[in-house]
């Protein structure tokens, strides 16, 4: 069985060391925006974290079903500072989203606020539900939410004092 001292002190220096090399470079896990996304009513809602970013450096654009969110976000400090650590992604950060059918690509809003980017992205109304009514007996057959129906039955035969059997001579 062997045994292994662990030395914080060593640790510590070990971290800083790799953390002063790999200063000027960044994870790709660091460099992604943090991201909710959820459905409100009949609207999806995207909201991205992007703290100290200048509102007019955000692109959003859609191209064939994909909306990309780029954003610029600029270095902070002194050129002359030697960082013990550097964590906050700086330069160009962007993120994808693949968009299904079925929504209003064109009626896409944006609002930056608080260091947050919220896009909201509302259903095409092709794609809302709809009733579909059943016609059963001569009732009439309507689609959509109009609250109007159209009657499309032939004319009914009716009794009259003249026909009280409900036939209609021609």
């Amino acid at each position: 069985m062997s045994t292994t001292t662990f030395d914080p002190f060593r640790q510590l220096d070990r971290l800083l060391t790799e953390g002063l090399r790999g200063a000027s470079t960044t994870s790709a896990a660091s460099t992604v925006m943090p991201m909710d996304l959820f459905r409100s009513g009949e609207s999806f809602f995207a909201q991205f974290d992007l703290p100290g970013v200048d509102p007019g450096s955000i692109d959003i654009d859609v191209e064939d079903r994909t909306l990309t969110v780029r954003a610029e976000r600029p270095a902070g400090g002194r050129d002359d500072a030697q960082w013990l650590s550097r964590e906050r992604a700086t330069g160009t950060v962007a993120r994808q989203l693949s968009l299904g059918r079925g929504l209003a690509l064109d009626r896409i809003e944006a609002d930056y606020r608080d260091g947050v980017l919220s896009l909201r992205i509302p259903v095409a109304e092709e794609a809302k539900p709809r009733k579909i009514s059943v016609s059963h007996a001569g009732s009439p057959t309507s689609i959509g939410s109009r609250s109007e129906s159209t009657d499309t039955r032939a004319p009914s035969a009716t009794k009259s004092e003249d026909d009280p059997d409900g036939r209609r001579s021609a």
